[in-house]
């Protein structure tokens, strides 16, 4: 039995990730912080083929705890793959910027990727196998204006496995990033699509799907010699 972790699965991309692993014969593990009910409803789509995880990603004592639980309930199983999509915008200029936006948009990506990857990385080693797919940005790769929490740590995303990679190479694990550029979720409503289709090559926004079927790839056997890189998709956007 193989079994994914998704983080930040409930919704968007991350829900996306869950249904397009689960057809790849992964049980997925679906995280997520407070919305239950969005949670459920992934549960649903991949029809039960995983499980529900809750836990703040921000916070590495529950954490833990909720992998060493998980851990403690499947004895001889490991998670071999983990997404790590959890994280939130909380866009202004930063003359403007509240100190608590800054840490909670860190705190949730670049420190929930540590918080989660390296409780599961001795599994990985002993079993000699593992991917580990990040979600980056366009904004860690160029740095959007409005945006310096969100492309920091987007940034340190990038940064971070870029390390990792060369540090478990040798086991079997690969460590990618994805980059997307605007995509069709509730995390882009509010924007101008109509204005921002004219910035981009491709003259549209991406689909969940579209990100997912690229994870679905970096997990696969058919990536074992593709790690520590970054790969966008967003449709011309930003080359």
């Amino acid at each position: 039995m193989k079994f994914a972790l998704v983080t930040g699965g409930s919704r968007g991309i991350g829900r996306a990730i869950c249904v397009r692993l689960a057809q790849e014969g992964y049980n997925v593990l679906i995280n997520y912080a407070s919305n239950e009910a969005e949670a459920r409803h992934t549960l649903e789509l991949i029809n039960g083929q995983g499980e529900l995880l809750p836990f703040d990603v921000s916070d590495s004592q529950q954490t833990r705890q909720a992998l060493d639980g998980w851990q403690r309930q499947h004895d001889g199983e490991y998670i071999e793959v983990v997404v790590s999509n959890a994280g939130i915008r909380r866009d202004n200029v930063m003359a403007l910027m509240p100190e608590a936006d800054w840490h909670r948009v860190v705190d949730i990506t670049l420190s929930g990727f540590f918080n989660v990857t390296q409780p599961l990385l001795p599994a990985m080693q002993l079993h000699k196998f593992g991917r580990i797919v990040s979600m980056a940005s366009v904004s860690g790769l160029k740095g959007l204006p409005g945006q310096t929490n969100y492309s920091a740590a987007k940034g340190g995303i990038i940064a971070a496995t870029k390390a990792l990679a060369q540090e478990v190479a040798r086991r079997g694990i690969t460590v990618n990033a994805v980059a997307p550029g605007f995509i069709k979720t509730d995390m882009t409503e509010g924007l101008d699509e109509a204005a921002l289709r004219k910035t981009i090559p491709a003259q549209r926004f991406g689909t969940p799907e579209e990100v997912a079927d690229l994870v679905a790839f970096l997990v696969s056997p058919r990536s074992g010699y593709i790690t520590g890189e970054v790969i966008s998709i967003n449709g011309g956007l930003y080359t």
